[in-house]
């Protein structure tokens, strides 16, 4: 386990290596197992990194094995955002191929730099702000929408990698029971 200590600030991330030894990256909907479980910490719903940027979320756990939804999958929704400009959206994969996604709510009326760094928002406690997920490859306008069809050409190799990291974010509990006073 590697723990980030700031003295500034309270420690938030923890972060647990592991190995990857079963992937997809053809299918609608990809996965990979990791050979790390509960005993090592890992929960349902924990982010997950490579060496070059974010690869999913923890889908399923056991003792001895956990499951990654990765980013190659239909319904991921990691919230992301352009680093240069601050627009934010959600990250999706259309199915097409394992290099590229989508950043789907990014308004039209915002100037969007291809090659403009993709990274997390950080606002759902599952990833730290500033993890790398891509860059901008190209955009095109949504017929009739007010929106940005966002092409992000993924930082990580999906079809290569090896080695992953599962982010405990150790102050989550804290940010949702704040969250949940919020008015309905």
């Amino acid at each position: 386990t590697v723990t980030v200590n700031d003295t500034t600030y309270k420690v938030q991330y923890v972060y647990i290596p592991a190995k990857v030894i079963k992937s997809s990256h053809t299918k609608r909907n990809n996965y990979f197992t990791i050979d790390i479980g509960s005993p090592q910490g890992v929960e349902v719903g924990m982010g997950v990194f490579g060496i070059n940027g974010v690869v999913g979320t923890i889908h399923s756990v056991n003792e001895e094995y956990a499951n990654v939804k990765t980013c190659l999958t239909e319904n991921i929704n990691i919230a992301a955002m352009i680093e240069e400009s601050g627009e934010h959206g959600f990250l999706k994969w259309n199915g097409k191929s394992a290099r590229q996604g989508s950043l789907t709510g990014i308004s039209n009326d915002r100037k969007v730099k291809k090659w403009s760094h993709v990274i997390t928002r950080g606002s759902a406690g599952t990833f730290p702000r500033g993890m790398p997920i891509g860059k901008v490859q190209k955009t095109a306008p949504i017929e009739g929408k007010p929106l940005w069809d966002v092409t992000v050409l993924f930082s990580e190799d999906y079809t290569r990698i090896q080695r992953v990291f599962v982010i405990k974010n150790l102050l989550l509990d804290k940010q949702k029971e704040l969250e949940d006073k919020l008015p309905k």
